[in-house]
């Protein structure tokens, strides 16, 4: 098991309840081990790449309404 972590930077982070609903996008995703996120829009993931990967929880993101803007 190899632990990725990444800190992007995503549209559609302006408040707490914003920040709720990112972290209900990534709620029960398979594999993801680590998620944070703050008020400037940058949102930090780990997860274990044997059983998902960055594409896969970006496209959830995506689904939640946040898009990625550049990698920190």
């Amino acid at each position: 098991m190899a632990t990725v972590t990444e800190t992007i930077q995503v549209t559609g982070i302006r408040c707490e309840r914003c920040v709720n609903r990112l972290a209900g996008a990534l709620t029960g995703h398979d594999g993801l081990e680590l998620a944070n996120a703050n008020l400037m829009g940058q949102v930090v993931l780990g997860w274990d790449d044997e059983r998902t990967d960055r594409e896969t929880l970006l496209a959830a993101l995506a689904k939640g309404g946040f898009r990625e803007v550049g990698s920190l």
